[in-house]
């Protein structure tokens, strides 16, 4: 599943990215982050996070979809000069507000940064990195002290046990996977 992104330091849900201003009022084209866009229905303020990581809360006044994208409105920003100083945040929701998703479904950003132990002898393999969509069966993107960068394939038979809680995953590769 595709989910948002995750600003950790702040414990947001990042929901949408200003690419560039939009027509003479002060909206702005944003890349929709999430999976679940239904969610601005019931959104009135969104969390901004600059390029320098810092935070600022706005009032959100008006959003429509427009192709693959969707176009933001906030209060108080009535013009391209306004808008302007947005383009390049990020807007989020607390982690909190998240969309519960099935107990066997997970967020990229709740993977990230758990450490993955081989079930053969619980030797650590590393740490995620990423979950690399291919079009096809998403794959750990791993990092490791003793093989650089490991690709594993989020399939049953092969990722047996997530506890994020724990931030641990453990696999059960077969004969060579590792050694690709």
């Amino acid at each position: 599943m595709n989910p948002p992104s995750k600003d950790t330091r702040n414990d947001l849900i990042i929901v949408a990215r200003a690419v560039r201003t939009r027509g003479l009022k002060g909206e702005l084209l944003a890349d929709v982050l999430t999976d679940f866009p239904q969610r601005f229905e019931e959104v009135s303020e969104l969390t901004g996070v600059s390029l320098s990581g810092d935070r600022q809360q706005f009032e959100l006044e008006n959003y429509w979809f427009q192709n693959d994208r969707m176009v933001l409105k906030f209060t108080g920003y009535d013009s391209i000069e306004s808008a302007k100083a947005l383009v390049g945040y990020e807007f989020g929701l607390p982690e909190a507000e998240r969309v519960e998703l099935a107990k066997d479904e997970f967020y990229d950003w709740e993977l990230e940064g758990c450490l993955v132990e081989n079930k053969l002898g619980g030797s650590v393999v590393g740490k995620v990195r990423e979950v690399m969509r291919t079009g096809g069966v998403e794959l750990l993107v791993i990092e490791s002290e003793e093989r650089g960068e490991v690709f594993v394939p989020m399939v049953a038979s092969i990722v047996i046990e997530i506890d994020v809680s724990r931030k641990k995953i453990v696999i059960d590769p077969p004969e060579g996977l590792l050694d690709l």
